[in-house]
């Protein structure tokens, strides 16, 4: 599994594109993003024009374990895992008021997908790009809902880069390897 980092706008999908590029001809590209209004549709239709036509792509945040064990393609990139956590804790959550979140219970919930999918790259005979954000460079969130969601994503990036075998930043464009 090699997992790209980066801040919002930094290269982090072009980098991910080239590493799949160099790793196989047919790539499976997972996209976790749900289209909920038209700012999301614009940045989903730049990601689609930015990516390779021939690419198979599946669009979902649901079961990536999965997705990945069922890619016949050499090549699978995800992105993205910060997204992916976004769903995953407004699903759990449901209609509940967010003042009420067990964010406790909230995070192990999310720590047993991260876990399974971990688990199922490992299992891949799949190259597998995971892109996530690095979310926790920045100011301290002014609410709460926000505060826990950097502090849940910030442990699920380290527990994704714990279990790759290559972890990149990119920043300003470049990359940077890490491990």
């Amino acid at each position: 599994m090699i997992l790209i980092t980066g801040g919002a706008r930094c290269g982090k999908s072009r980098h991910a594109q080239q590493l799949a590029e160099q790793a196989g001809a047919r790539v499976l590209y997972i996209a976790t993003s749900q289209v909920m209004d038209d700012e999301m549709a614009q940045r989903v239709a730049h990601h689609q024009a930015s990516r390779p036509a021939h690419w198979r792509t599946l669009e979902t945040w649901r079961d990536l374990p999965q997705a990945i064990n069922d890619a016949p393609e050499p090549v699978v990139l995800i992105e993205c895992v910060t997204t992916w956590v976004t769903n995953l804790l407004f699903a759990k959550a449901g209609e509940t008021p967010e003042e009420t979140w067990d964010y406790a219970a909230l995070e192990a919930y999310i720590v047993q997908h991260v876990t399974a999918l971990t688990d199922a790259c490992a299992r891949s005979h799949a190259q597998v790009i995971i892109v996530t954000n690095e979310v926790g460079m920045g100011i301290v969130p002014e609410n709460r809902l926000a505060r826990h969601f950097r502090d849940i994503a910030g442990r699920v990036n380290q527990q994704l880069a714990q279990a790759a075998s290559e972890f990149w930043l990119v920043i300003s464009g470049t990359g940077v390897k890490i491990k």
